[in-house]
Formats: C-alpha cells, structure tokens, sequence
C-alpha cells in the first residue's frame, strides 16, 4: 500500500477528486483551507491580501498498482494548468488496521 499526498491549488478540487474516482480511489481526507509555496514555481497561497488564494490537500491511501496512473493523471492535470499548482508525494505504508 502506498500513500498520496496531493497539495493543489482549490480550483483544482473537482478535478483532482475526478482522478481518484476514475482510478478507484474511494477514500480520501480532503483538507479544505492550506497554506502554502510551491517549491518550484507559481505563486504563494497565503489567503492575504498580497496573495489571496489559498491550497487544499488530499491524503489517500491506494494500492501499489493504482500509484502510477494516478500520478500520470495529477502530473496532466498540473500540466494543463501549471500556474496554479499541484505536487503529489508517495509514502510507503507500513501498517494499517
């Protein structure tokens, strides 16, 4: 089992949940309000005046097989899209229960 972390801009929420549907990711942790800086490029989301958009995440755990896709899917997505920003982490899972 392996873990995705996905940190994204929030207009792409739909988006990035339509993923993991399509891939039969069925649960997930949505954090609604982020803040944050790509470490790469895009702007910073702070929910400021200066900058005053703000970042989501999602955390879901998948099995190994379905790691792949989903990121070739978010890497389109983020591509499509590249200003507003989207990175995807994988963790491995230890454990469970």
């Amino acid at each position: 089992m392996k873990s995705i972390f996905i940190a994204f801009d929030q207009a792409h929420k739909d988006a990035v949940i339509s993923v993991l549907e399509h891939n039969n990711c069925r649960g997930f942790s949505y954090f609604e309000q982020m803040q944050g800086r790509g470490s790469k490029t895009g702007e910073p989301h702070y929910g400021s005046h200066a900058w005053p958009s703000m970042c989501s995440g999602i955390i879901t755990i998948v099995d190994d097989a379905r790691v792949d896709k989903v990121l070739k899917e978010l890497k389109a997505l983020d591509e499509d899209s590249e200003l507003l920003g989207l990175r995807a982490f994988v963790w491995n899972i230890e454990q469970s229960i």
